[in-house]
C-alpha cells in the first residue's frame, strides 16, 4: 500500500504582486522504468502567515494558474489583515495536482511570510 510523506514549506516572504507559494513538483522516471512517471500532488493541512511587522497587513491566497489572481480562485485571506506581530492559521484539507498553484501577496514587502505543512504522494 502506498504511503504518503509529510511535508513542510517555506517560510517564504509573500510579495506584493501575485506569485507562485507551493506547486507540486512531477517526477520523471529512469531508463527500464516504464509506467513509474508520474505527477504528485500535495494535501496541505495547515498555513501560517507571520506578520513581523509593528503594523496590520493584508494578504490574499489563490489556487489555479501559475502566479494567477483571477476572481473566483480565491482561497484564503482576500485582503484579510494580520496584526501586527501576529499570525493567522488556516487548518484544513486541500489537494493540489500539478496544474494547481497555491499563489499568494502581502500588502507590504517582505512584512508576511507564510509556512504550511501536509502530504506529498503519487498521483
Amino acid at each position: 500500500m502506498a504511503q504518503n510523506k509529510i511535508v513542510r514549506f517555506g517560510p517564504v516572504a509573500l510579495g506584493t504582486s501575485a506569485a507562485n507559494v507551493l506547486n507540486p513538483p512531477t517526477l520523471t522516471g529512469g531508463t527500464g522504468l516504464a509506467g513509474t512517471n508520474a505527477a504528485t500532488y500535495l494535501i496541505v493541512r495547515h498555513l501560517r502567515i507571520v506578520n513581523k511587522t509593528t503594523a496590520a497587513v493584508p494578504f490574499s491566497l489563490w489556487i489555479g494558474a501559475t502566479g494567477g489572481s483571477a476572481a473566483g480562485t480565491e482561497f484564503m485571506g482576500t485582503g484579510q489583515s494580520v496584526s501586527a506581530n501576529s499570525f493567522v492559521d488556516w487548518y484544513g484539507m486541500v489537494r493540489l495536482d500539478a496544474a494547481d498553484f497555491l499563489t499568494g501577496l502581502a500588502g507590504s514587502a517582505s512584512a508576511l511570510t507564510i509556512e504550511g505543512e501536509g502530504e506529498i504522494g503519487v498521483a
